[in-house]
């Protein structure tokens, strides 16, 4: 039963992976999830610290993907209303042109703000450039975390 609910945890972690690149999915959400699938039954040192880990590199990741660049954005002058017009036509692309339609829905959100706010070509595409790699390394951010994460019940499987 133990390599069963190790399959299983595997797969779901593997899902939150992928949902952190592709953001459709709460990547960060499931590899916590996978994690305690395995951890929780078997009830033990070892997997009560190996979630722990997870949490808590889940939590930090949670915080800087949100602190880092929305930070330097609002140093570089970037309104979360950029973020969020593009967060909005996003989900309408999603529904217009299926999975790619989410990227071009929030490109065209944040450029089409950015636009209204500063006026000019030009600028709006360099803005908007800045705000797509902050969006960018959001996701790094949340990578990395996931990543650790998955790292410790890694470690965890080897240590027993």
């Amino acid at each position: 039963m133990t390599g069963w609910l190790t399959a299983v945890a595997g797969v779901i972690i593997a899902a939150g992976l992928v949902g952190i690149v592709i953001t459709v999915l709460p990547g960060l959400l499931l590899v916590v999830a996978g994690v305690a699938v395995w951890a929780v039954p078997r009830g033990d040192a070892v997997g009560w610290t190996v979630l722990a880990v997870a949490v808590g590199c889940a939590a930090l990741g949670t915080v800087a993907k949100f602190l880092l660049p929305g930070r330097a954005m609002r140093a570089e002058g970037v309104p979360g209303r950029t973020l969020l017009l593009g967060a909005v036509l996003g989900i309408v692309g999603f529904f217009v042109i299926p999975v790619i339609g989410l990227f071009l829905g929030f490109v065209a959100g944040i450029y089409a703000a950015e636009r209204v706010r500063l006026g000019e070509h030009g600028r709006a595409w360099a803005s908007s450039g800045f705000a797509l790699r902050m969006v960018g390394l959001s996701i790094l951010i949340e990578l990395a975390a996931g990543l650790l994460a998955t790292t410790a019940w890694i470690v965890g499987i080897i240590v027993g």
